[in-house]
């Protein structure tokens, strides 16, 4: 049985997804209401009001550290809500949500986390060497180590909060109304990079950037689809905003960290063809050496195909 076709043996009604849905987005606003509070007490106490400031000028109101913690708390609590709402509205399990395999393949994961942990720092590292003059030092020993302690911590939560809401969650519960493939990835690949919309990168670079955004999402999405499970892009994500955060950052991006560089450049179309070439060039090569270890076939079935509704259904789980 494959990832989605798994979801018809769990409570799978559409209006349990579109309640869940709600509950969840209810979850990741009561966990903003810290971050919300402590910038409205710091601008009041500095004498400023929110109105005029964007997004990244909001994230430069508080210690980078402080910041970054608040920030991904939301994300803590948006996954733990989620996990309630897998377990107790739809009766599913951690591992159904996570994979078809009868257990997590914690190799695949660590595989995808470390083959783009490598490859996107060897792009930092090549830029830094290429253009030293667009970077500084940033480096200052406490502050990085307090902010490898949330990263080690939180980046995994928030990474996998959206991993799970968009690949697994909703790939699944549009996949069993809809039946086939195509759709579930073509609206989550849509609706995640639609949620980037207002990133400061985007604020900066115009909605070109939606681009990398989109792309990333079809590109996960495809990983999943492949994989029959969320194993490599839970890894592949994790990997991606872990090693974003250590090693490089800006004041007109979504991390404002104690990283060790720090991007002092004015964006420019170069940045923007950096940011268009992973989804035609470097995401299309990850996904042959993908499917090369991983033995993946039946691309167009698996893609586009439909979602056939198994025979035996769980005991409480109901077919529209």
């Amino acid at each position: 049985m494959d990832y989605i076709q798994q979801a018809f043996n769990v409570l799978h009604e559409w209006w349990r997804y579109f309640v869940g849905l709600i509950i969840v987005i209810l979850g990741v606003i009561a966990g903003q209401i810290p971050f919300t509070v402590v910038v409205l007490m710091k601008s009041l106490k500095e004498g400023n009001t929110l109105e005029g400031l964007d997004s990244s000028k909001v994230m430069s109101l508080l210690e980078p550290n402080l910041s970054l913690f608040l920030l991904l708390l939301s994300f803590a609590v948006g996954l733990l809500v989620l996990f309630l709402v897998v377990r107790y509205l739809h009766n599913q399990t951690y591992t159904q949500l996570t994979t078809s395999r009868n257990r997590i393949d914690w190799k695949r994961f660590w595989f995808s986390f470390f083959l783009w942990g490598i490859v996107s720092s060897a792009f930092m590292v090549l830029d830094y060497f290429m253009s030293p003059e667009n970077y500084v030092v940033n480096f200052k020993l406490v502050p990085f180590l307090i902010l490898v302690l949330i990263a080690i911590i939180f980046i995994p939560l928030q990474t996998s909060f959206e991993e799970y809401l968009f690949r697994g969650y909703l790939m699944q519960g549009i996949g069993v109304v809809a039946k086939n493939r195509w759709l579930p990835l073509l609206i989550t690949s849509l609706s995640f990079g639609l949620l980037h919309i207002a990133n400061p990168e985007v604020e900066k670079l115009g909605y070109t950037v939606l681009v990398f955004y989109i792309g990333t999402g079809l590109f996960l999405g495809i990983m999943t689809l492949m994989d029959e499970g969320l194993e490599l892009s839970l890894g592949f994500h994790a990997a991606n905003n872990f090693f974003a955060a250590l090693l490089v950052s800006a004041d007109w991006t979504a991390f404002q960290t104690h990283s060790v560089l720090k991007d002092i450049s004015e964006p420019s179309e170069a940045i923007l063809m950096e940011v268009v070439v992973p989804v035609f060039v470097v995401f299309p090569i990850l996904l042959l050496i993908m499917s090369k270890k991983y033995g993946w076939k039946n691309w167009k079935d698996r893609l586009f195909g439909s979602i056939l509704v198994p025979e035996k259904e769980f005991e409480n789980a109901k077919i529209e």
